[in-house]
């Protein structure tokens, strides 16, 4: 099928890691690049925990996509349906076929509510939400100012999620208000999570021990929630170490379904044959596709092994934009990332954990004489205000 247009690069993605490398490209001197996006909002993710929180308003983490839409790119307003990498195609749900030179892809994750029985459904009742869907943020801090006695579960899926702290943040936030209302000796907090500690990364598994010591927080350590009664509000959770399950009964619970790479991405050519969550299949430190030298990816569709935060996308993208320019003069690859990505812990109401680490899993600071490896008011501040300023101003603009 011949093309409707065809641009020199194509960016599939109109998230963090699309708007972010598609303007760093237009600042690099690109000028035929089409962003393929079909929101009309652009939404910054991070903050629904702290408005699931009662710690932010939920308007602040919205703007219409037309508004940080990069000047000097094509938006073609569709959804991406497919990628034919030999006939250098993209196919939209409109039925629109676009040709490229070089494609970028950054379609971002895909929630799978479906994965664990009851789990959506779940969600349409009163006692359970998620800071996960936009939507569903406010209503967290609706159910954690309601409750008063009772059980709060708060769970996490094992594989790759994007921000793979949040399940845990809101938790912290939940208990230090129920702690400030003194409510919280009648309230049993659960955490459900699938890894053996608490972080992957000893130092913040340390103090993040303290913080659950602290709350007098029951984790359930190598466990998911394998099923959910949403009329019984009870939640099945399996010990993955012990092969054992037991019920408990909530009367909150906050959840985090699984995720993956898009179903399109997953059946597709440009998909890791051997990953079944289907991420598109990139060398982890080029970002370049293992298959398809024209391809690149970044942010949370790749297959690259880093936490999937937007800190990791900030520091991907350079790498995509410098290697992708290589390519298109023919050097050789120039640029390497090294994995780092960062996880803002909000520990409290007022305090908060950055935890900053790279491929070798150890601490990797960009506040060398700041110790972030512990709770600290400065770095709330960061997460509250610094980042989301940072967002909107400088990172999709390709400033930062």
């Amino acid at each position: 099928m011949s093309p409707n247009s065809t641009h020199k690069v194509v960016v599939i993605g109109g998230g963090n890691a699309g708007l972010a490398t598609a303007a760093q490209l237009h600042r690099a001197g690109e000028t035929d690049i089409a962003v393929v996006e079909p929101s009309d909002t652009h939404d910054y993710q991070p903050l629904w925990t702290l408005v699931g929180g009662g710690c932010a308003p939920q308007s602040a983490s919205r703007r219409s996509e037309s508004s940080v839409m990069p000047k000097g790119a094509t938006w073609v307003k569709d959804r991406a349906e497919g990628v034919d990498p030999d006939a250098k195609t993209v196919t939209t749900a409109s039925g629109k076929v676009l040709g490229y030179e070089h494609l970028v892809m950054a379609p971002g994750i895909q929630l799978d509510w479906g994965k664990i029985p009851g789990m959506a459904d779940a969600v349409d009742t009163p006692s359970v939400s998620s800071n996960y869907r936009y939507d569903l943020a406010p209503k967290t801090w609706e159910r954690i100012r309601a409750l008063r006695s009772g059980t709060a579960v708060f769970t996490m899926p094992a594989g790759p999620i994007k921000c793979a702290g949040a399940p845990q943040k809101i938790a912290y936030l939940a208990a230090d208000h129920w702690r400030k209302e003194g409510v919280l000796d009648a309230i049993r907090v659960v955490l459900v999570l699938p890894t053996p500690g608490m972080f992957g990364v000893k130092e913040f598994a340390d103090e993040l021990e303290k913080v659950v010591a602290f709350y007098g927080i029951e984790v359930h350590k190598n466990s998911e929630v394998c099923a959910i009664d949403p009329d019984g509000r009870r939640a099945t959770v399996r010990d993955n170490a012990n092969e054992t399950t037991q019920e408990i009964a909530y009367d909150f619970m906050h959840v985090v379904p699984p995720q993956s790479a898009p179903d399109w991405v997953k059946a597709g050519p440009l998909a890791d044959p051997d990953n079944p969550a289907g991420y598109v299949q990139i060398d982890k430190n080029t970002m370049q596709h293992t298959r398809y030298p024209d391809v690149f990816s970044l942010g949370d569709a790749g297959s690259s092994p880093n936490s999937k935060t937007g800190a990791a996308i900030r520091k991907q993208t350079p790498v995509v934009v410098a290697n992708l320019r290589d390519h298109i003069a023919g050097r050789p690859l120039s640029a390497s990332y090294g994995g780092y990505a960062s996880c803002p812990l909000t520990t409290a109401r007022n305090k908060m954990l950055l935890a900053e680490f790279d491929y070798t899993m150890k601490p990797a600071p960009s506040f060398p004489v700041i110790d972030t490896t512990k709770s600290r008011r400065d770095m709330w501040y960061l997460k509250r205000y610094g980042l989301p300023f940072l967002y909107w101003n400088f990172i999709l603009s390709g400033r930062a």
